[in-house]
């Protein structure tokens, strides 16, 4: 019902900035809650922010929390990530990933994935 495509990765160095933007298909991209992960070679997939539904209950993990801000417009169907402040521990592969039932924090809940963006922080 929802396919996802990232786009906006890059290189940036420490300290700049990068903004993601996730294009979704789907009529009823509305009733999906939202979520942003990442993930570095040879590490598990991290969980970095979700936004519910309505756009509301925004929710960080503690490595992005005041840096990073995730929103959605619904009628453009796309969800994005504002990465602020960004540290070289912040370059992995992020990831869109969209959930039929509810925002969380465990990639498991989320049932569509986009293909990925890669973002690389320099020192």
């Amino acid at each position: 019902q929802v396919q996802l495509v990232e786009s906006g990765g890059g290189s940036v160095q420490a300290g700049g900035s990068l903004r993601l933007s996730c294009a979704a298909s789907g009529r009823t991209f509305r009733t999906y809650a939202m979520g942003w992960f990442r993930q570095a070679p040879g590490k598990e997939r991290e969980f970095i922010a979700s936004i519910s539904w309505s756009g509301g209950l925004p929710y960080y993990a503690n490595s992005v929390k005041g840096r990073f801000t995730i929103s959605r417009d619904n009628a453009k169907n796309t969800a994005c990530l504002q990465m602020n402040s960004l540290k070289p521990e912040d370059t992995a592969v992020y990831y869109c990933a969209a959930s039929r039932s509810l925002s969380s924090s465990d990639a498991r809940n989320y049932d569509y994935w986009g293909q990925g963006t890669q973002v690389t922080v320099s020192s």
